[in-house]
C-alpha cells in the first residue's frame, strides 16, 4: 500500500511540474506565428515561435522564421503581468523577384499579459530585431496580439 501510495505521489508529482503552466497558441499582427511558452525557474519562461509572413498579399516577399526569446516576468498585479527579455530569429525570405535570401536576427521583447479565470493567456507585445543579412537588413520591428491556451 505504502508502495502504491508513493508511486501516486511522484506521478502526480511529475505532472504538476510537466504542467508548470505551459503555453500554447498564436501571435497575430505584423506576423503570424504559432507560439510555445515553457516555464522555468522562478518567473522565467521561454518563449519558441514559428512564423510566416506575406502569403495572403504576395507584394514583394514572404518568409518563414524561428524565434526564441528568454523572458523575465513580473506579475503587477494577481493574474496580470510584464515581462522582457533577449531574442535571436532565424528566417528564410523568398521574394517575387527571385532574391531569396537566409536572415539572422538578434533583439528582444517586451510586452504585457493577462491570464483570463479560464486556462486562457492574452499577450501584447513588441519585438524589436537587428536584422544582419539580406535585402531588409537593419532595424526592425513587430507587434503582436497573442492568444495562449495554459496546461
Amino acid at each position: 500500500m505504502k508502495k502504491v501510495l508513493l508511486i501516486m505521489v511522484a506521478v502526480l508529482g511529475i505532472a504538476f511540474a510537466a504542467n508548470a503552466q505551459n503555453n500554447l497558441g498564436v501571435r497575430l499582427g505584423t506576423d503570424a506565428e504559432l507560439s510555445y511558452q515553457k516555464m522555468l525557474g522562478g518567473n522565467n519562461r521561454l518563449e519558441l515561435d514559428l512564423g510566416a509572413n506575406g502569403f495572403l498579399n504576395w507584394n514583394t516577399y514572404h518568409y518563414f522564421s524561428v524565434t526564441g526569446v528568454y523572458q523575465w516576468h513580473w506579475y503587477i498585479v494577481d493574474k496580470f503581468g510584464w515581462y522582457v527579455g533577449p531574442g535571436a530569429q532565424v528566417s528564410l525570405f523568398q521574394s517575387t523577384g527571385g532574391n531569396n535570401y537566409f536572415n539572422v536576427s538578434l533583439g528582444g521583447q517586451i510586452g504585457i499579459d493577462y491570464e483570463l479565470p479560464i486556462p486562457l493567456q492574452l499577450s501584447l507585445d513588441v519585438r524589436p530585431m537587428w536584422n544582419f543579412l539580406g535585402t531588409y537588413a537593419g532595424f526592425g520591428w513587430g507587434s503582436c496580439l497573442g492568444v495562449r491556451y495554459m496546461f
